[in-house]
């Protein structure tokens, strides 16, 4: 179960995923995500700096390059805790399966990278609820770079760092930045006993490995309505059905 920061237990389950830029944890939360609702578990999904409080006033930052890092925190830690409000506690306190893609962590590994006080930063997320389970994918950081840099023609602004004046060449900036906020995860997975997960494993290795970390935590899960075309696609093993083509055979 999930808890709060007081030792209250919550009767859902909270799984987060952590990672550098292009480490690959989207990819296999999604992937968990299909694989749970298929199996029929209630689940809800919650992502990193999405909340429609602060989506004007970030992108407006963002484009008139306004956002300093304490600013920046702000913003993310408003973010998180109207999020934490609305979405996360209400699914916990039901029962379900809340899965985040970027959870406390985030702020705190690139708070960090941007000069802002750690304590400062911690206790400002003091209020969120404890993990049943959280992901750490590890990648090297040249793996990483070569995952984002190939997939992008441009980087943005605030993305490539360029706000804390690494390097003037964007590229440089990024590889600046995510150095040294994969540092902050690697001091971070060690004193909050994040799961680490090899992310430079075969893809369908990690979710295997991803479900056989949390499948122990799932009895006594709530349960979703029952819906026929959830029943179909269990039934057919539809669950990560694109990844065959790697593996020769269903995923489920």
């Amino acid at each position: 179960m999930a808890r709060l920061p007081d030792g209250t237990e919550l009767p859902g389950r909270l799984f987060i995923v952590e990672g550098i830029d292009g480490s690959g944890k989207s990819t296999q939360l999604d992937l968990l995500h299909k694989w749970l609702v298929a199996s029929g578990y209630a689940v809800a999904f919650s992502e990193w700096n999405s909340s429609p409080l602060v989506q004007a006033t970030t992108k407006r930052g963002k484009k008139k390059k306004l956002l300093s890092p304490t600013t920046f925190s702000l913003i993310h830690a408003v973010d998180f805790a109207n999020r934490h409000q609305q979405q996360i506690l209400p699914a916990l306190c039901a029962g379900a399966i809340v899965l985040a893609d970027r959870y406390v962590y985030t702020a705190f590994a690139r708070d960090a990278a941007r000069g802002v006080d750690r304590t400062w930063v911690r206790e400002m997320y003091s209020f969120a609820a404890i993990p049943t389970v959280a992901l750490y994918f590890r990648v090297p950081l040249d793996e990483s770079l070569r995952r984002i840099i190939s997939g992008r023609p441009a980087l943005k602004y605030y993305e490539a760092g360029l706000d804390m004046m690494f390097s003037e060449d964007p590229y440089e900036s990024y590889r600046i930045f995510q150095g040294r906020i994969l540092r902050e995860y690697e001091s971070i997975a060690e004193e909050f006993g994040l799961t680490v997960i090899d992310a430079s494993l075969p893809l369908v290795t990690q979710q295997q490995m991803v479900r056989e970390i949390i499948e122990p935590y799932l009895e006594g899960a709530l349960r979703a309505e029952p819906n026929p075309w959830r029943e179909v696609i269990a039934t057919q093993r539809l669950s990560g059905r694109y990844l065959d083509n790697l593996t020769g055979g269903a995923t489920s």
